[in-house]
């Protein structure tokens, strides 16, 4: 599937709580997503809501932006936690 007919919903890990949190981010295609920073997204995320939200949510984020900007991307590395383990081993997930 290319990029350009690619869907949100489409990305792995990405569910109905992480697509209402792209819409709040004003992120409505992959095309977009590929452009943006998970880190800057997770900030902007948490003060838009008022809420901290789980360090998971990043990990997230990064799987997504990884998938948009690269949609050969391994299956293991479009999973969150694969982030998640970058993440603790202080390893950027990309």
């Amino acid at each position: 599937m290319t990029a350009e007919a690619q869907q949100l919903s489409d990305l792995v890990s990405i569910g109905p709580a992480m697509l209402r949190g792209l819409q709040i981010l004003g992120v409505r295609t992959v095309a977009q997503l590929s452009r943006r920073s998970p880190e800057k997204m997770y900030e902007q995320l948490c003060l838009v809501t008022g809420q901290e939200r789980d360090i998971c949510c990043l990990d997230v984020f990064r799987a997504a932006v990884a998938q948009a900007k690269n949609p050969n991307l391994p299956i293991g590395q479009r999973l969150w936690w694969h982030c998640s383990r970058k993440r603790k081993a202080g390893d950027a997930c990309r």
